[in-house]
């Protein structure tokens, strides 16, 4: 028995890894991973021009040197290893902690993009329920960053976007990832299930982050409308002289 039931959940194990696989072909998983890939191409090229002007500084210090005195082999020597050493230590040294929620001082943009790859990360070690989740918010967060974006920091509905991005939500998903996973599948004192209450807690996450996000649109769009209403009423019944 013991044998049939390791081979059940292995194929389980298997069926899911596929499913995971497949879900993540179409739809937010791929948009998501594809500004994942952006973020992380961004860093590539700041890490490369760093190693860039570390060499040219280590090779002009080397040839001011040489000008004033003879450096010969061993001071050759001495630069290039301190160049090389130099290199592979900016292009090792992790610039981008994985799966950290973004700090209270990113402005509001970054912000966003930050909870974008706070959010890919965490996805592949939750539950289905709640990665469907994950994927809904996660489709929201680019017309979010355009409107947060131009908008102060201090906002009161950027205030709350910016405490649910930063604080609620991470803490809701890092308090999940603490709970041993034997222990998932037991009633709280409402009847939810440690996994239910994540996907419940997603939800309204979800939630207020649409609506925040709608409530500054609309406010936009009133503002354009005062906007094309002013125009009309101050130039619309003019003619020109010809």
């Amino acid at each position: 028995m013991t044998d049939v039931s390791n081979k059940v959940e292995q194929a389980l194990a298997r069926f899911d890894r596929v499913t995971r696989a497949l879900d993540e072909r179409d739809g937010a998983p791929r948009e998501a991973a594809r500004r994942e890939r952006q973020r992380l191409n961004g860093d590539l090229k700041r890490r490369a021009a760093r190693i860039g002007i570390v060499l040219l500084v280590v090779s002009m210090v080397t040839i001011l040197i040489g000008i004033v005195m003879p450096i010969g082999m061993f001071g050759f020597l001495a630069a290039l290893t301190l160049a090389v050493g130099a290199a592979i230590a900016l292009a090792f040294t992790p610039t981008r902690p994985a799966a950290t929620a973004p700090s209270a001082d990113l402005a509001n943009g970054q912000m966003v993009q930050r909870f974008d790859s706070y959010l890919y990360r965490t996805r592949g070690v939750l539950p289905a329920p709640a990665r469907a989740q994950i994927d809904a918010i996660s489709a929201e967060l680019p017309s979010l960053k355009q409107t947060l974006e131009r908008i102060d920091t201090h906002d009161p509905k950027a205030q709350d976007a910016r405490r649910l991005m930063s604080m609620h939500l991470p803490g809701l998903i890092d308090r999940y990832l603490n709970v041993p996973a034997g222990y998932r599948k037991e009633a709280d004192g409402e009847g939810l299930t440690v996994d239910e209450r994540l996907v419940d807690g997603l939800s309204a996450a979800r939630t207020a982050l649409c609506e925040i996000s709608e409530d500054l649109a609309r406010g936009d769009m009133a503002a354009f409308e005062t906007q094309g209403r002013f125009i009309k009423s101050r130039y619309g019944a003019q003619t020109i002289d010809q």
